[in-house]
């Protein structure tokens, strides 16, 4: 098995190669287009097989072979047989929060009481820093007005699960992170449609009650839903468990693919400012998130969680809210670039976090053992 992931981690490199001097040969799209796919799917399958970093990146690269088909091959996904597949977005949210749901109990809600401090400064920073740093970045880069929405509303838009998943890999504090997201999220129909019509409201039409309607409907229900499968079913559908976090991967790739070429056209005259947005937003959700808890005086664990939590935001949430607009080529674009950067960069800090955490556990044991020898020493030279 370990040879088959060889083989395909060769064949990736072999399709870079080929790319390379297809490029430089000034080879067109009939040429470019398969060898750039193949490359991403021959890497997304290679990486699985390491036992390195670049293992946790798979979905991400997964999601750079969907975007790569979405660019060259926009008319086989947009319409299939006559099918509009920006009608199977808000349905595959709704799964995917269903799942969301199954994963959550009372208790994660009770952690409010346990740590309302933490609860506190996260929601603070989540829903001042991200909005603030949104509409900057839209006026600053002189976005189109509805792409500009579309990053003022990934912004508003609370944590998504996946900031759970980097807070454990960070050794960071999971009780709060996960306790942060189910509060950020079922406050979001209220907080959400507000900070959208105040600060997006200049680019695009917004009706907060209708939005708020959509959350509920769309991600607050199927949490819902899922919170009471969990409570009454939980331990007796294990194969739920364990087929959830593959189709949310799955159905966060088909969103993205969707909206990607949905507007191909607008991604290619200002995709690489976009992406540069991404970037500086994603750092900065990041930065504050840190700092903001440090400078409230909040624990070290503490700080990395609502750090991660301020920085990644419910991608799948603000293309549902996009698509439910009826501008998934437009509004919903930020979500599809911010998406898989942020998954990026949560898995890259979250995993030196991780490393600093497990050095920083080394020298303490390594002091503690100095210290207990120094004492045996005194003891042995006292005899």
């Amino acid at each position: 098995m370990k040879n088959i992931y060889k083989v395909l981690l060769y064949i990736s490199l072999a399709c870079l190669i080929g790319l390379v001097v297809a490029l430089l040969a000034g080879a067109g799209t009939a040429v470019i287009a398969p060898l750039t796919i193949g490359m991403f799917v021959s890497l997304a399958l290679g990486v699985r097989g390491t036992d390195t970093l670049f293992k946790s990146f798979s979905f991400s690269i997964w999601i750079f072979a969907s975007v790569s088909l979405a660019m060259f091959y926009p008319g086989y996904i947009t319409e299939v047989g006559g099918f509009d597949t920006s009608t199977l977005i808000v349905p595959l949210i709704q799964l995917i929060m269903f799942g969301m749901g199954t994963q959550l109990s009372l208790q994660d809600f009770t952690g409010v009481m346990k740590k309302p401090r933490g609860v506190l400064v996260g929601m603070l920073c989540q829903f001042s820093i991200m909005p603030l740093v949104g509409i900057s970045l839209a006026l600053t880069f002189g976005f189109p007005a509805e792409i500009a929405a579309g990053v003022v509303l990934i912004g508003s838009c609370p944590g998504g699960v996946a900031s759970n998943v980097m807070a454990f890999i960070a050794e960071a504090d999971l009780a709060l992170s996960i306790t942060l997201t189910a509060v950020a999220t079922m406050v979001s129909p209220f907080v959400t449609p507000f900070l959208m019509q105040f600060l997006a409201g200049q680019f695009v039409p917004i009706d907060a009650f209708g939005m708020m309607l959509s959350i509920l409907n769309m991600i607050i229900l199927p949490i819902v839903l899922g919170l009471l499968f969990n409570h009454f079913l939980h331990g007796k559908a294990q194969w739920l468990d364990d087929i959830m976090p593959v189709v949310s991967m799955v159905g966060i790739a088909v969103i993205i693919t969707v909206i990607t070429a949905a507007g191909r056209d607008s991604l290619v005259s200002i995709g690489l400012l976009l992406i540069v947005a991404a970037v500086i937003h994603n750092a900065a959700g990041y930065l504050f998130g840190y700092w903001g808890g440090r400078l409230l005086g909040m624990e070290e664990k503490e700080c990395r969680t609502i750090a991660l939590e301020v920085g990644m935001q419910n991608g799948g949430m603000a293309s549902g809210l996009a698509a439910e607009m009826g501008k998934i080529a437009t509004v919903g674009l930020a979500p599809a670039v911010f998406g898989p950067w942020m998954n990026i960069s949560g898995s890259t800090l979250a995993n030196w976090w991780r490393r600093k955490a497990l050095s920083e556990n080394e020298k303490e044991m390594v002091g503690e053992a100095s210290s207990n020898s120094g004492q045996e020493y005194e003891l042995l030279s006292d005899n």
